[in-house]
């Protein structure tokens, strides 16, 4: 029996799509909880709403990108819940940091 992992597991029981998704729901419920952790927002506010759509896009924009740098599973679900804990303006910010070094 191939034992690899938690990733692994829940790739094979949902498939990658919903592992992904999964990746960049948990990115983002990670960087809401530090907002509430600082005071920032109420856990289950209206705010909270705002992440899913910023969840969903980070998953398509993570996914592209990890399959663009060749990683595979399950490099990849990591890296995309990185992206979705940065966010946009953080992910943007990378990107930027990244092809500034490339020139």
């Amino acid at each position: 029996m191939n034992d690899g992992g938690f990733i692994d597991m829940i790739n094979s029981v949902f498939g990658g799509a919903v592992t992904t998704l999964i990746g960049a729901f948990t990115g983002r419920l990670m960087w809401h909880s530090g907002e509430v952790k600082l005071g920032n927002r109420r856990f289950f506010g209206k705010e909270l709403l705002w992440e899913i759509p910023v969840a969903v896009g980070m998953a398509l924009i993570g996914e592209a990108a990890a399959r663009y740098m060749g990683l595979s599973q399950p490099v990849s679900t990591g890296f995309v819940a990185t992206l979705a804990y940065l966010g946009p303006r953080g992910a943007e910010a990378l990107l930027a940091s990244w092809l500034c070094r490339k020139k």
